[in-house]
């Protein structure tokens, strides 16, 4: 690979998404000479450009023709909307052009060298660049920091190259309503894009080879998500496994397979496939290096986030789960204060994950099944919504509060949450845990009337068995 200029950098950062960008930023803002490569126009990455935030946006859109359908019940009746998909898509593509272009100019001021290209490691010391004009850029480095991210799986074997079967990012383009929709995969992502898929009116069906929605998640609160989907979806098929799909004229024909063999066959309009993400370590000159890979594909990294090779850190989704863009933007932070000198390693108590679906659903810290693995002492409480002001007020009882609690100690050991606006609960939960904080914390710092935050210090009340409003005597 020939290359047509030299320079030498002292970090160079591979990927401006949301762990990428916020390493560079921090880096520059403690006076290092740094450059961002990325193949987009601007910092944003997946997320950004093709993921959290055209996801949100769309979802926003979804939760407002919910409650114009809910809002029946109220007495407040709405004609049938009629949705200008080139508006709502036009809308979309506008906030995500407002935040990319505000990340650009966050790093001109920071005076950040933006290459848009693609990097390729020479040796543990030196790229070359591919640069989207053609030309190619040679740059030796102190220090790197791989941020690539992660693209979407496919199923293997039973691909089909039609433009009937979608990815995330093509889901996200928006370019149809199809009038029946499968979703493969209870994981997050496709109960996201179901939700919206359903609020703008196909018949949404979710296939999921495992028992239940969302393995990652505590039964008790999937439950309460799960007779939310029903109401909304046509059909929600665990257990069963997806064995072919084969292109028709005007549509895809599945064929499922229950555990016991039997095997059914659905046509649809088009197929999402949504089965988890791989991550980005291919095609960036790894085996020119002394960096090692798991056999999943993540590079391998210690608490620093350094890989096997001093000078080079990996980031975010390349580097393991969770495949979370704020889990990525701290790893970051971390690998840059590593290379300033600071004396630190990333040792969060508490990564805080979020679904964005109608309910949300939120969990922080140690999960029930998580605790049971590590045979972890614990007591778990609940706070109903329907005993919430609050909850009553929006129609949106169908929610619950719990809190894992260390017998001993009190301590906050994890929280879950399902409800309406879940996402922005959970980070008092998040900060419960990095603070150490015990029950009685909660139970005791004031928590503002009617708001669905009581429900968290209520939680913690009927740790002490004196929850206001809910009768639930500790047992001695």
């Amino acid at each position: 690979m020939s290359s047509d200029h030299k320079e030498s950098i002292r970090l160079v950062v591979i990927g401006a998404g949301p762990g990428g960008y916020a390493a560079a930023f921090l880096a520059a803002d403690l006076g290092m000479d740094v450059t961002l490569v990325d193949p987009e126009p601007d910092p944003g990455g997946v997320c950004l450009f093709r993921g959290c935030i055209p996801s949100k946006a769309l979802l926003h859109v979804a939760k407002l023709l919910n409650e114009t359908k809910e809002s029946y019940n109220w007495g407040v009746k709405f004609k049938e909307p009629e949705i200008d998909l080139d508006q709502l898509r036009y809308w979309k593509d506008g906030v995500v052009k407002k935040l990319t272009g505000g990340l650009g100019q966050l790093s001109k001021q920071r005076k950040i060298k933006y290459l848009q290209g693609r990097a390729f490691f020479k040796n543990n010391r030196s790229l070359d660049i591919a640069l989207v004009n053609g030309k190619n850029q040679e740059l030796s480095f102190e220090y790197v920091i791989i941020a690539s991210g992660s693209r979407p799986a496919m199923i293997p074997g039973i691909g089909v190259d039609s433009k009937r079967v979608w990815n995330s990012t093509h889901a996200l383009e928006l370019n149809r309503i199809p009038k029946k929709l499968l979703v493969i995969g209870g994981g997050y992502i496709g109960l996201e894009m179901g939700n919206v898929y359903a609020a703008l009116g196909s018949q949404v069906s979710v296939v999921e080879m495992m028992p239940g929605l969302l393995p990652g998640a505590d039964r008790d609160l999937v439950n309460i998500l799960q007779k939310g989907l029903e109401k909304r979806f046509s059909r929600i098929l665990l257990n069963t496994r997806v064995v072919e799909m084969k292109e028709l004229k005007d549509g895809i024909k599945v064929r499922f397979e229950s555990p016991d063999g039997e095997q059914s066959e659905q046509k649809f309009d088009h197929v999402l496939v949504s089965v988890g993400r791989k991550p980005n370590s291919e095609n960036l000159g790894l085996e020119n290096t002394g960096i090692g890979l798991d056999k999943r594909g993540f590079i391998q990294v210690d608490e620093q986030r350094r890989t096997a090779e001093p000078a080079i850190f990996a980031i975010g989704d390349v580097a393991g789960e969770p495949m979370l863009a704020h889990k990525a933007s701290h790893e970051g932070r971390t690998a840059v204060e590593v290379i300033a000198g600071y004396k630190v390693i990333f040792e969060p108590r508490a990564i805080p994950a979020v679904v964005f679906t109608d309910p949300e659903l939120a969990w922080c810290g140690l999960t029930e099944s998580e605790a049971k693995e590590q045979n972890k002492s614990y007591e778990v409480v609940r706070f109903p919504w329907a005993a919430s002001g609050r909850a009553l007020t929006m129609d949106r009882t169908d929610g619950l509060t719990k809190l894992l609690i260390d017998p001993e100690t009190e301590r906050i050991l994890g929280m879950g949450i399902v409800g309406a606006g879940a996402g922005e609960l959970i980070a008092e939960g998040t900060l419960a845990i990095e603070m150490a904080a015990v029950a009685t914390d909660v139970k005791l710092s004031i928590h503002p009337h009617p708001t669905l935050s009581e429900t968290v210090m209520e939680s913690a009340e009927v740790f002490f068995g004196q929850s206001t409003h809910i009768y639930r005597p500790k047992k001695r």
